[in-house]
């Protein structure tokens, strides 16, 4: 599920994909303020997060452009929080408005209700992915084989997300770190190799061995079909 940003402070821009990240969204952000609707078309995302005041062009009537094209639900995000300004976020053609500060469960809430309401939410059986026999379920962070399950942390449940989602690919070590560690300045490199040997031990569980094959000086790669 792709959830796209449109926030010209950075900070807030930051924290935002963040939360959304650990949520396991995918996430795009616009920091570029020109032609917006056009990039709303081409990067074509599940949600968008809109602020009014942007630098290019007013919030409401880039939502106005983006609905003469584009039925994607809208939710504006925005410290302009009077009466006046959510209802005409609202005719505008907006699926919500939201004042800041917000409360993160409060908006991940929000943005859950939405997707649902607009028909965007993921049925229940496209939570789970499957990769040679062994099935991952990204909401209730289980995993599968035959009949054994174990659960998962939440960081060991976004590593193999998102080693699922690349399953036909070596995964750089780096990408895997920026994708579980994005809001920390630092992370010790060592912490990604003891999150892998975690989710093996998990794999053990479950009779699963040698699932996630380590390239040396390239990264990780889920094991190739039988």
């Amino acid at each position: 599920m792709k959830i796209m940003i449109i926030e010209d402070e950075p900070k807030i821009r930051e924290e935002l994909a963040a939360l959304l990240r650990n949520s396991l969204y995918e996430v795009v952000a616009i920091e570029k303020f020109e032609a917006v609707a056009l990039q709303v078309q081409q990067l074509a995302p599940d949600l968008i997060l809109l602020d009014i005041h942007l630098p290019e062009q007013d919030g409401q009537a880039l939502c106005g452009e983006i609905r003469r094209t584009m039925e994607v639900p809208i939710i504006f995000l925005t410290s302009d929080s009077n009466a006046m300004t959510e209802t005409n976020s609202i005719l505008m053609g907006g699926d919500d408005f939201i004042a800041k500060p917000y409360h993160p469960s409060v908006l991940l809430a929000r943005i859950s209700a939405v997707l649902k309401r607009t028909g965007r939410s993921k049925l229940p059986e496209e939570s789970v992915l499957e990769h040679n026999g062994v099935r991952l379920d990204i909401r209730s962070y289980k995993l599968q084989a035959g009949s054994r399950t174990v659960e998962l942390s939440k960081n060991e449940c976004k590593l193999l997300h998102y080693l699922f989602l690349h399953k036909e690919e070596v995964v750089p070590r780096l990408d895997l770190i920026e994708y579980l560690w994005d809001n920390e300045v630092f992370i010790d490199d060592n912490a990604l190799s003891v999150t892998v040997n975690r989710i093996r031990g998990r794999l053990s569980e479950i009779d699963v061995i040698n699932f996630i094959e380590t390239k040396r000086g390239a990264g990780y790669k889920l094991r190739s079909k039988e």
